[in-house]
């Protein structure tokens, strides 16, 4: 399953997706994780939107929980849209850096 139909939402859904793909998060986390690994702050609409999304497609579940928080975990559907993903935006950006004379 690609990612392609979450028009303007693909870029949480990829930071999301990346964020689960080393442990399960609850809301919170998700936004400290991504802000620390991709210096970008997403705010809870953007993330719950994304996540809503990502739900209906089958790439992350919701966990139960006794506690507030709910956390997250990212399905083998989902790693393997990510894992296409982020293969064909490497093989996109080697090129981009190879043209402008940079290293891939």
């Amino acid at each position: 399953m690609k990612l392609d139909g979450l028009g303007r939402f693909a870029d949480p859904a990829v930071l999301i997706l990346s964020s689960l793909a080393e442990e399960d998060r609850h809301g919170y986390a998700l936004i400290k994780d991504i802000e620390a690994f991709a210096g970008i702050r997403l705010g809870p609409g953007t993330l719950y939107g994304a996540l809503a999304r990502l739900e209906e497609r089958g790439l992350v579940t919701a966990l139960r929980s006794d506690v507030r928080r709910r956390p997250y975990r990212l399905t083998g559907q989902g790693a393997a849209a990510l894992r296409t993903y982020l293969r064909h935006a490497h093989a996109v950006a080697s090129v981009g850096l190879r043209r402008l004379g940079a290293e891939a």
